[in-house]
């Protein structure tokens, strides 16, 4: 899944965007409301981590703006402000969730997770399907016979993100949007690589290519 961090803080920023890499998120930092705006605008994140307090355009204006334009990515604000005036504002404009700071990065985690799970109509704590279960704090699969294998970050990301979207085909282009960050190397051939090894551990079957399209995760194919 791929996350984008609006943080200005020299130390917050850099440390959340780490943490967040080593639990499967493919994660962008940006610093300015601007470079946010326009981030959000051209990217289809999953989800928006959005501080108030920015050095140029307030977070607040970000996400109005965002929203004006159709924008529905879950955006959670991230702030150390406690004016419930202002969380009320956030709200109204759009947010999804409210944290506060300082906060507990597990609890950050359990409500990016959450809202995840909300955006794709998922109101359980697990992600499932054909048969497959997705253990996201470890970080592993569970296959159809019960057995349970450790997945890379890419693997991760890119199984959780077909699972998100069962029984949909997904283009080359659409997953690598999704499970590589901005800095990564976006060469949608390598998607074939990670889909032959999710194949050998999943079987060949619950993962199928649509010629020309992409590849559908399911049981309805």
């Amino acid at each position: 899944m791929r996350l984008l961090l609006v943080e200005d803080d020299p130390a917050l920023g850099p440390r959340l965007a780490k943490d967040l890499k080593r639990k499967g998120f493919a994660v962008d930092l940006v610093s300015t409301g601007i470079d946010a705006e326009y981030m959000g605008d051209e990217i289809p994140y999953d989800i928006v981590i959005l501080d108030l307090g920015l050095p140029d355009l307030s977070g607040l204006d970000v996400l109005k703006n965002w929203r004006s334009k159709g924008n529905n990515v879950s955006v959670l604000i991230l702030t150390a402000r406690d004016d419930w005036q202002e969380r009320v504002d956030g709200f109204q404009a759009g947010a999804d969730d409210y944290l506060g700071k300082p906060f507990h990065f597990e609890e950050l985690l359990e409500r990016i997770n959450a809202l995840i799970r909300r955006s794709h109509v998922k109101p359980d704590t697990e992600t499932s399907g054909a048969g497959i279960r997705l253990d996201d704090r470890r970080q592993s699969v569970i296959n159809q016979l019960d057995q349970e294998y450790s997945l890379t970050g890419t693997e991760y990301r890119l199984l959780r993100y077909m699972m998100l979207h069962k029984n949909e085909v997904l283009s080359k282009q659409t997953l690598t949007e999704h499970i590589y960050d901005d800095h990564s190397d976006k060469d949608s051939n390598v998607i074939e690589v990670y889909v032959r090894r999710l194949r050998k551990i999943l079987g060949n079957d619950v993962i199928q290519t649509k010629r020309g399209q992409g590849y559908v995760f399911g049981d309805k194919l």
